[in-house]
């Protein structure tokens, strides 16, 4: 496997392919459609984008490239389907996939929300198992912890594919500006993301989980267009 940073498409490609394989498992692999779909849902995504067919397919290919995904054919379809590698290639686990893949399609999160955002495929014993998870892949060099900046009560963690992490004055809300390392030339992701401040509290924690699962309702509607779509 031979990559720099990834490009933000490819961020996104990748995540998505990681996400849709848990949460979606009978419409894995995606088809060019099903990915076009998943990169640009409206919901469980930070930034929304609105990726062409020939973005996703060329940051597909990339991917191909690096070793981190593949082409695959669909059992009852001829359609061109694509299936992500990260457990080969980057040799990460169920968890660890779980936690890159919110950071991946999410930006910046604390713990917390990395529990509630992932639970989908993860069953969490504790809000420790989590920055047990988070901490093997700052240890693999995939993600970094930010600091902790003036009125934030909870640290917050960023996926280190797109490049390494810079955070800047100007950087809204916290958000980290991603910088690539010496040398490379393609404009990695991220740098104007602003992802949601959550603080801390219960009745803030709850309000997330509301929300989140007024979200897993509209990314199964999106899910089921994108079923129908790509047959």
């Amino acid at each position: 496997m031979h990559f720099d940073a990834l490009t933000g498409p490819e961020q996104r490609v990748l995540g998505c392919l990681i996400e849709k394989r848990f949460t979606t498992p009978d419409q894995y692999p995606l088809s060019l459609n099903a990915l076009r779909l998943a990169c640009n849902q409206s919901t469980n995504r930070d930034p929304v984008v609105a990726y062409t067919e020939e973005t996703v397919r060329d940051a597909a290919q990339r991917l191909s490239r690096y070793g981190l995904a593949r082409l695959a054919s669909g059992h009852s379809s001829r359609a061109t389907k694509y299936r992500h590698l990260a457990e080969e290639a980057l040799g990460l686990g169920r968890e660890q996939l779980a936690v890159l893949a919110v950071l991946l399609l999410r930006g910046s999160q604390t713990a917390g929300e990395l529990r509630t955002r992932s639970d989908r495929v993860v069953d969490w014993p504790s809000l420790a198992a989590v920055e047990q998870v988070v901490d093997q892949l700052i240890e693999r060099g995939y993600a970094a912890r930010l600091e902790r900046r003036a009125g934030q009560k909870e640290e917050r963690f960023v996926q280190l594919l797109g490049g390494e992490v810079a955070v800047t004055p100007e950087t809204d809300r916290g958000a980290p500006a991603v910088a690539p390392p010496a040398g490379q030339k393609r404009s990695p992701a991220g740098a104007d993301s602003s992802p949601r401040e959550v603080e801390a509290g219960a009745g803030e924690e709850e309000l997330a989980a509301r929300l989140d699962a007024l979200e897993r309702r509209f990314e199964q509607l999106a899910s089921a267009v994108s079923e129908l779509l790509g047959r």
